[in-house]
C-alpha cells in the first residue's frame, strides 16, 4: 500500500466519522397492548378484542455543542387487534414534535399531551397506562391538541414547570361538557387559542402535581372552559397511593343567553407490589353539574380492580374488572345513550419495545 493510498483512506475514514457524528441518533420504540374482554353496555353484552393505545414511535437527538441539543419524537397509534391504523389510517397524530433543549430547559413544537394532564390524572393511572376500557373516563381534558408551543423548565431539586400554548388558527372546534348526555354545549365554533400550565414536585416517596387549562371557542355560543387539577402520590415500601382532584368550569354566552356550569371530580388509586405481581384498585367520582345545570342527574362513578404479572421489565400479563355507573343524564365512558352503564372483564398482554 502506497503512502498516497494510506493518506486517502485516512481522509475517507475521517470524513465518514465526521458524517456519523453529525447525524442524529434515532431510536425505535413502542407498545403493543391487547385485551380480550366481555363487555356490557346498557342492556347489551358482547365479547371483544381491544387495542389499548398500541403505538410505534421514533425518537432522535443531535448534540449541537455547548449543551444545546435538537430532537424529535413521532408516535403513530395502530389497532393491535386487527392491524389497522387508528382512525382508519396510520399517522403521527398521537405525538409529533421537534424540540431544542439545553441548560435553559426545553422548547417543543407540535402535538403532545399537555403538562396538566400528565401531572395529575395520567400520573396516578398505574394499572394500564390510562388506556383501554379501564382508562379514566371522568377526567376533563380541556386542551384542544395540536399546533402547540411548549416550554419545560429544568429540574430544580425535584420541581419542574411547563407552559403550553395552542394556536387556534381560526379552525373549527366542537365543545361539549364531559360526560353530559344532554350535550348542552355541543356547539361548533372558532378555536380562539388555549393555554396550559403545570407544576410537578417529585423527590423521594412524595409527589405533587398542579395543572391549569383555559380554552376559548367562539360561535353561536361563546364558550370559555377552564380546569384546575391537584395531585398527590406517596410510596410506602411496596404500597403506592395516589389521588387527584379536578375542578371544571364552563361559561357560555350569546345575545340574551348566559349559561354557566361547573363540576368537581376526584380519583383515588392504589398499587401494591409483591415480587412480579401488582395488585391495583382505583375509584373515581364525577359530581353532578351545578350552576345553570343544577338538577340534571349528571354524576358518575368509576371503579376498577386489576392484577398485573410482570414476565419481564418489558412484558406483562394482566386482568381487570372495571365499571362505570352513569346518572340518568350522564354518558361517561363513551356510551351511546345517557344513563347507560358500562362494565368490562378483561385479560390482556402488554409488551414494550
Amino acid at each position: 500500500m502506497t503512502k498516497t493510498t494510506r493518506v486517502m483512506l485516512a481522509v475517507l475514514a475521517a470524513c465518514g466519522a465526521s458524517s456519523a457524528m453529525a447525524q442524529s441518533s434515532v431510536n425505535v420504540y413502542g407498545r403493543v397492548n391487547t385485551t380480550v374482554e366481555h363487555q356490557k353496555i346498557g342492556s347489551e353484552s358482547r365479547s371483544a378484542m381491544e387495542s389499548n393505545s398500541s403505538f410505534i414511535g421514533f425518537r432522535g437527538t443531535e448534540d449541537l455543542g455547548n449543551g444545546l441539543k435538537a430532537g424529535f419524537q413521532l408516535e403513530g397509534q395502530f389497532n393491535s387487534d386487527d392491524g389497522s391504523g387508528a382512525g382508519g389510517a396510520f399517522n403521527f397524530k398521537r405525538h409529533s414534535e421537534v424540540n431544542l433543549s439545553g441548560n435553559f430547559g426545553t422548547v417543543r413544537l407540535g402535538k403532545f399531551y399537555v403538562g396538566s394532564y400528565l401531572a395529575t390524572a395520567d400520573y396516578i393511572s398505574m394499572h394500564n397506562h390510562d388506556t383501554g376500557t379501564s382508562a379514566d373516563a371522568l377526567y376533563a381534558y380541556v386542551f384542544p391538541e395540536g399546533n402547540q408551543i411548549s416550554y419545560r423548565s429544568p429540574d430544580f431539586g425535584g420541581v419542574t414547570a411547563e407552559f403550553n400554548y395552542g394556536f387556534g388558527e381560526k379552525a373549527n372546534r366542537t365543545t361539549g361538557l364531559p360526560g353530559d348526555g344532554t350535550n348542552v354545549l355541543a356547539v361548533a365554533g372558532e378555536h380562539k387559542g388555549a393555554f396550559d400550565a403545570s407544576l410537578n414536585y417529585n423527590n423521594g416517596p412524595l409527589g405533587l402535581g398542579l395543572g391549569y387549562t383555559r380554552a376559548t371557542t367562539e360561535g353561536l355560543l361563546d364558550v370559555k372552559e377552564q380546569q384546575l387539577g391537584l395531585r398527590a402520590s406517596y410510596s410506602i415500601n411496596a404500597l403506592t397511593l395516589g389521588a387527584y382532584y379536578q375542578y371544571y368550569k364552563a361559561d357560555a354566552s350569546a345575545t340574551g343567553i348566559n349559561l354557566d356550569t361547573k363540576r368537581h371530580a376526584y380519583r383515588l388509586a392504589a398499587m401494591y407490589t409483591m415480587g412480579a405481581s401488582e395488585f391495583h384498585a382505583n375509584v373515581g367520582r364525577a359530581q353532578a353539574y351545578k350552576g345553570d345545570l343544577s338538577g340534571a342527574k349528571t354524576a358518575a362513578t368509576q371503579w376498577t380492580l386489576g392484577y398485573n404479572y410482570n414476565l419481564s421489565k418489558r412484558t406483562k400479563v394482566y386482568g381487570y374488572f372495571t365499571k362505570i355507573n352513569n346518572g340518568n343524564d350522564a354518558a361517561y365512558g363513551g356510551v351511546v345513550n345517557a344513563g347507560d352503564n358500562f362494565r368490562s372483564i378483561a385479560v390482556g398482554v402488554r409488551h414494550l419495545f
